[in-house]
């Protein structure tokens, strides 16, 4: 039999099981223009009824840029109690090549990452690796414009560090590309990449940290649940973290998999196997 997700209504169904959420931010929190309002009273709810909320996002910046972002956007601060970045995560790969002169690629609002890192920022002829973030013009770029500097790198044979797993994301109705889909390209011509944000391992442990740091107390994994809208990040890396998993279909899937209004659990069961994961819930969009 083919294995399925379950298929919800409401979080409030499912939510006296855990003690714990890992939100994913992007997809599921807000669009990057405005916030899920649905989203954000549902893990407002869960923090007054049941337990933790941390927000756990493949944002390249450190987690004390957020907060503005969120205020930017709308979204009230009262939603979570910590927020865990792979930027975050990241950081500790710089920090272990601190000694080597190192590409820059991403755009200029990404530049906090490197904050007292002290590392020697130079041309890619002179680098000893890659540090990307994402393309430098997000807006008008594709990763097909990356083509010629990748291999350049790749001739090189440049290690890259990918402080952005995510392939794409949606700015309102705009689809954008991430840091992810060059580290992507990379890898499938030859290159050596080092992730640290989700799926990988890194995050997570840095996620559950924070939460023994907030509770006082280790949560058991059955008792921590992932939410997120990316199969490829969020559902394999809850996966792998050996977490329950609420996927919801408020982000880069959304149209493919909810065009009759409801989430259409034999897609999204399809989607999972093609990418080998498996999420134990879905939702058409996160709501108490």
């Amino acid at each position: 039999m083919k294995q399925m997700p379950k298929i919800i209504d409401d979080l409030s169904e499912i939510a006296g099981n855990y003690d714990a959420i890992l939100c994913d931010v992007w997809g599921v929190l807000h669009n990057g223009v405005a916030p899920f309002v649905a989203s954000v009273d549902a893990l407002q709810q869960f923090r007054e009824n049941r337990g933790s909320v941390i927000m756990i996002t493949n944002s390249p910046r450190p987690s004390s840029e957020i907060p503005a972002q969120f205020a930017h956007i709308g979204v009230n601060d009262d939603c979570y109690d910590a927020i865990v970045t792979s930027g975050d995560a990241t950081r500790a790969l710089l920090q272990a090549r601190a000694n080597e002169p190192v590409f820059i690629l991403g755009p200029e609002r990404d530049l906090p990452l490197y904050e007292g890192l002290k590392l020697k920022m130079v041309s890619l002829k002179d680098a000893a690796f890659i540090s990307c973030t994402g393309l430098i013009n997000d807006r008008v770029e594709t990763p097909a414009d990356y083509h010629d500097l990748l291999r350049q790198a790749l001739a090189r044979k440049l290690p890259m560090v990918c402080a952005n797993p995510d392939i794409e994301v949606m700015i309102g109705d705009q689809r954008i590309w991430c840091g992810g889909a060059l580290a992507q390209i990379y890898q499938q011509i030859g290159g050596e990449v080092l992730y640290a944000g989700k799926p990988h391992s890194p995050i997570y442990e840095l996620c559950f940290a924070k939460l023994e740091e907030l509770t006082g107390t280790t949560i058991p994994r059955q008792r921590i649940l992932a939410i997120g809208d990316g199969i490829g990040t969020d559902i394999k890396g809850a996966q792998e973290a050996k977490l329950d998993c609420l996927f919801v279909a408020t982000g880069v899937h959304a149209n493919a998999l909810c065009a009759s209004g409801k989430l259409d659990a034999e897609k999204l069961a399809s989607d999972f196997k093609q990418q080998q994961t498996m999420a134990k819930f879905g939702i058409a969009e996160l709501s108490w």
